[in-house]
């Protein structure tokens, strides 16, 4: 039995979506890792919109090791969410440990602004 952590990722992603949708007055805050970089949607479920977002790609402030890069995100997108009459969000981690570069995106955009 090979050991594949991408289905374990989507299981464990599965099993937190049952429980976590966002609505138009709490959306949800989703995180998404690669490697590389690191992405954040503030996202309507009820109309499947993404109101908010921001990444790592094209950001230009963002240097550092990975967790600092993941906190100038988290800043980030608290702060076009606040901008936009945002306040509250539901967070999403979308399958992974509540650690490293996650943790650290949370904890930023809860000083940008955000409740969760």
């Amino acid at each position: 039995m090979a050991f594949d952590k991408n289905a374990r990722r989507a299981k464990i992603k599965r099993r937190i979506r049952k429980n976590i949708s966002g609505t138009t007055e709490m959306p949800r805050l989703s995180v998404f890792r690669s490697n590389k970089q690191i992405y954040a949607q503030v996202i309507d479920d009820t109309t499947g919109t993404t109101l908010v977002s921001a990444s790592s790609y094209n950001n230009k402030a963002a240097k550092g090791n990975k967790s600092e890069v993941a906190a100038i995100v988290g800043k980030e997108v608290a702060e076009k969410a606040v901008k936009a009459g945002i306040t509250s969000v539901v967070f999403d981690r979308n399958g992974y440990l509540y650690h490293g570069r996650v943790k650290s995106l949370a904890d930023s955009a809860r000083e940008g602004g955000l409740k969760f």
